[in-house]
């Protein structure tokens, strides 16, 4: 019995991209394409309808941009989940939309393969942010870093000692092969940690987690 295959939402307000796109995306054996918007609205109501696996969202489109039809998408189906895709490589697009609730961001000339890899891994629940945008986070938050005095923020008080060790460990960006060997743990009990991690600070995924570490000042 054949692995049931990815199913994408392709959101962009040029017909070319959306076809270059449906090309590559087709050609793999474990993803589908079931549906093209050309807009931030059409996006919104198409997702609701197509449930898709994986969304690839451009930002400035008519009507609606990305990152509200990002936010609306989150909060309406949240089964659905976000790749941020756009030739323009602003902060404010990659922290708004990371915001919004995207569990991904890349610019559209990632190569083919680093695409269809980063779609598996936000369907597979992971999170993926091109290194660029990455080094800006850190440079943005490493300027609210609280002194040593300050207290710790009061949503982490609901993680136990370990779970505290895992966030920080999310936050560096090790994924869960790195955390387990950190921290002399098997990689299920990492799942494990993660899940609960997520669950107690009602987080989507791992680049929100990302994103209260360093509002938060943990690392």
């Amino acid at each position: 019995m054949t692995e049931a295959r990815i199913r994408l939402l392709i959101v962009d307000d040029h017909e070319l991209i959306r076809r270059g796109m449906r090309m590559v995306l087709d050609a793999e054996d474990d993803m589908q394409v079931v549906g093209e918007a050309v807009s931030g609205a059409e996006a919104v109501h198409m997702a609701a309808d197509l449930r898709p696996d994986v969304i690839l969202m451009d930002i400035r489109m008519p009507e609606m941009d990305g990152i509200e039809a990002t936010r609306r998408i989150v909060r309406g189906t949240p089964s659905s989940r976000v790749l941020v895709l756009t030739t323009f490589d602003l902060d404010e697009y990659a922290f708004g939309s990371l915001r919004a609730g995207a569990s991904g961001f890349l610019l559209k000339n990632t190569p083919p393969g680093q695409l269809t890899t980063a779609i598996r891994a936000i369907a597979a629940g992971d999170a993926l942010v091109s290194p660029r945008v990455t080094r800006s986070m850190l440079d943005l938050f490493a300027t609210r870093l609280p002194r040593e005095s300050e207290t710790v923020d009061p949503r982490l008080g609901v993680l136990t000692e370990r779970e505290r060790e895992v966030f920080l460990a999310i936050a560096k960006g090790y994924n869960n092969t790195e955390i387990s060997k950190s921290l002399f743990v098997s990689e299920s009990t990492v799942k494990t940690h993660v899940g609960r991690i997520l669950l107690k600070l009602d987080l989507r995924d791992r680049v929100q987690a990302v994103i209260l570490a360093y509002e938060a000042g943990v690392v």
